[in-house]
């Protein structure tokens, strides 16, 4: 396989997962889309945050050219996890239109770099930190589509929406009762091993 089919193919599926991404936000209230639902603080705006943080970190940073816009919630000084959440200050929209933008931004780097292309991730231990596009964009593409994983069960945990895109729900096909009865099996299945 070539350079371009390669970087095509990645970029593909790159886009895929940033797509997933923000599908996960539709219909859904600013109280759910910011409500964390699991003990360590998931929650869906952040996780739109967080892989802003990853594009721009990896597809910005690494292949010196950073992001042109100050952001006080990346980098040394800025709190612990303070790209895994929404502040009360930032709209749903400023955060995917700062998540779309900073798509244009990485994909200008995809652009103008051929996938041999060499860049530097310093928080990376010393002997990996001299890397190709090709790396990082695979890297990349593996973190976005990982934390579009996490959207889909925190989604689904908010509202039961499923789903990897808009028609595309790759789940079996149940009525609200067949799920019951299905998660009703799968608990009485696990329940038969909690006493070996």
């Amino acid at each position: 396989m070539n350079q371009n089919h390669a970087k095509r193919d990645l970029r593909r599926l790159l886009d895929e997962a940033r797509e997933a991404m923000l599908w996960k936000l539709a219909g859904l209230t600013e109280y759910d889309a910011r409500r964390p639902v699991t003990p360590t603080g998931t929650n869906l705006l952040g996780l739109v945050k967080h892989v802003t943080a990853v594009e721009i970190a990896y597809l910005g940073y690494a292949f010196g050219r950073p992001y042109p816009e100050q952001l006080d919630w990346i980098g040394p000084e800025a709190e612990p996890n303070a790209d895994m959440w929404a502040t009360e200050a930032e709209s749903r929209e400023e955060i995917v239109s700062r998540y779309r933008r900073v798509w244009a931004h990485s994909d200008t780097t995809l652009d103008e770099c051929a996938l041999d292309a060499v860049g530097h991730v310093p928080w990376w231990p010393t002997d990996r930190a001299t890397v190709t596009l090709h790396q990082v964009l695979a890297h990349v593409v593996a973190e976005v589509h990982r934390h579009a994983g996490h959207a889909d069960l925190v989604r689904e945990l908010l509202d039961g929406g499923v789903g990897r895109l808009p028609g595309q729900e790759d789940v079996a096909a149940g009525s609200a009762e067949w799920w019951s009865a299905y998660h009703a099996r799968l608990v009485e299945v696990a329940e038969g091993f909690r006493q070996r």
